[in-house]
């Protein structure tokens, strides 16, 4: 399939999702996926699908899948911690999140205009 295939089903998936028919959405989202394997927004909403399906050990498993192939993402380990939280993983959701803020710090100093200054 082409990346607008993989477009079409996505939007597909967030149409399932925001009608309320999460575990349709899990199947577009994953169609998505098969179509572009780096599609990462695919990824947010099949995560989010399975949450809402009450799949949570499958939401944990795809957000996993989303660090693994976005590992310098602070958002994928945002989303990883929620899904985390959600099946009853405190500690490791701590982690996670832990990770994401510790990203989005390093990401930011990047950006900085005076990096590499001192005090």
């Amino acid at each position: 399939m082409s990346t607008s295939a993989a477009e079409n089903l996505m939007q597909l998936g967030i149409g399932q999702l925001g009608g309320g028919f999460p575990a349709a959405a899990v199947e577009s989202f994953r169609a998505a996926i098969a179509a572009d394997s780096a599609y990462i927004e695919a990824y947010h909403g099949l995560i989010r699908a399975l949450r809402e399906a009450g799949r949570q050990e499958q939401s944990i498993a795809a957000a996993l899948a989303l660090t693994a192939l976005t590992p310098n993402d602070p958002q994928a380990h945002t989303v990883l911690s929620i899904s985390l939280r959600h099946g009853g993983h405190l500690p490791e959701a701590e982690a996670a999140a832990t990770r994401a803020r510790i990203l989005e710090w390093k990401l930011q100093l990047q950006r900085s205009p005076e990096k590499g200054s001192r005090l």
